[in-house]
């Protein structure tokens, strides 16, 4: 019997993360209007989730490089994996419990697709500072 997860699980779905994001980026887009103020800008106090050495439009490219890649997917930069891993590493990843390996990497993509929703939110926020803009 199959069951209907409550909001916390949905809440917490990948599914949600994504959406999230997407949707956390394209607020930051339709935002920023001239990205090329980005330049130069340092990270705000909230610098966890972005490179020390990084302006914020680095972080601004990167961002939307990133939901571009989601929503369109990289089918080019896969293939080129695949060619350079080679048979034989797929033939041993495929002998591994791929049940553990799933949770693994979902665990990882749903906590850095919510670090990129905070980026993307943080950097919105700051480009709104930057042109005097308020919340």
């Amino acid at each position: 019997v199959m069951q209907i997860p409550d909001s916390y699980n949905q809440k917490n779905s990948l599914f949600n993360a994504m959406n999230r994001f997407i949707g956390a980026v394209n607020n930051m887009d339709q935002t920023v209007m001239l990205p090329s103020l980005l330049r130069d800008v340092p990270p705000t106090h909230d610098s966890a989730y972005f490179q020390p050495d990084a302006d914020m439009y680095s972080s601004y490219i990167l961002l939307k490089s990133i939901r571009n890649d989601i929503e369109w997917g990289v089918v080019h930069g896969e293939e080129l994996r695949k060619e350079k891993a080679g048979v034989a590493s797929m033939v041993v990843a495929e002998e591994d419990d791929l049940e553990k390996q799933f949770h693994f990497h979902l665990n990882g993509l749903h906590a850095v697709l919510s670090k990129l929703t905070h980026k993307a939110n943080t950097l919105t926020n700051r480009y709104k500072e930057e042109i005097g803009c308020g919340n």
